[in-house]
């Protein structure tokens, strides 16, 4: 006959087969679960809308083409600003810090007082939320990448101005500090580049942050951008790279292609000039020869 101290054994044992089974049950579910799919875009320069990146100004703002997000919500975006020759807009802040490269052209940005310094195109720069600033442009053909961490992006007058503690950035094309991506640690198959580079400029992909980088293609590179990252984000700053997903799309300077999750993107760099283009990622990803 069972007392009371078995009939508790005997309940505690069953219990624990209990659980026991049913973590067993749950571990194989998910492990049977499908991953998230991949999604992936492009958006050829061609194909973008343009309209007044301050409807405020008119005419006299400079346009701005959407590349991904939405720069009038509340979250991250990356969009093309397009200023005429001889712009100079006053002084003013943003309500957001912005960082920018240049495509074509070139541009200034900096304190009201301060001397004119052109970066030209390939060239990096920050723009801290709430500093007074101004913006120029020296060429026939301006054309910049701006994105933001957070929206909306504003414009507002230099009374507005507060400081956020952070200091603007700008750093011209020379300046820039190429690495062989074979020399680069977290790459898994450095024998694979074949002349590839990278320059980075801000964030850290071994830790697994968001980061932005500069990948540079030699003429005649064929291959693929493997990207595990929860968010990837390309867009065209020199060359006309050519991207191969389906049919065969040309990019232009001021394309993008992007993606979510696990994807690869297979590039090449066919033309007489090299191949530049600027990687917002969310941790590590390869650039392999084939």
């Amino acid at each position: 006959m069972l007392n009371i101290r078995n009939i508790k054994t005997v309940l505690i044992l069953a219990l624990a087969f209990f659980i026991t089974v049913l973590g067993n049950t749950m571990v194989s579910s998910q492990s049977l679960a499908p991953k998230p799919k991949a999604t992936a875009e492009i958006l050829l320069m061609s194909d973008v809308q343009w309209g007044p990146l301050n409807p405020a100004r008119g005419d006299k703002s400079p346009k701005a083409g959407q590349l991904w997000g939405d720069r009038t919500g509340s979250g991250p975006s990356g969009f093309l600003v397009e200023f005429v020759d001889g712009f100079s807009s006053p002084p003013h802040i943003h309500n957001v810090t912005y960082k920018g490269m240049v495509i074509q052209g070139l541009l200034h940005n900096d304190d009201p007082d301060a001397n004119k310094m052109w970066l030209p195109a390939g060239s990096f720069w920050t723009q801290p939320a709430g500093e007074v600033h101004v913006t120029a442009a020296d060429d026939s053909n301006n054309l910049a990448y701006i994105e933001i961490e957070e929206g909306p992006y504003l414009v507002r007058p230099p009374e507005a101005a507060f400081d956020n503690g952070e200091r603007p950035v700008n750093v011209d094309k020379s300046n820039l500090v190429w690495l062989n991506a074979s020399n680069i640690t977290w790459v898994d198959q450095p024998e694979m580049l074949a002349g590839a580079k990278m320059a980075f400029l801000w964030g850290n992909p071994q830790d697994g942050q968001l980061n932005g980088t500069l990948i540079k293609l030699p003429t005649g590179f064929t291959g693929e951008i493997q990207s595990q990252s929860s968010t990837f984000r390309a867009v065209v700053i020199q060359g006309q790279p050519s991207l191969h997903s389906g049919q065969t799309s040309a990019l232009e300077p001021g394309s993008y292609f992007g993606s979510q999750g696990e994807t690869v993107h297979k590039v090449s760099c066919e033309a007489k000039e090299e191949c530049v283009i600027y990687v917002r990622a969310q941790g590590k990803y390869n650039v392999v020869s084939s």
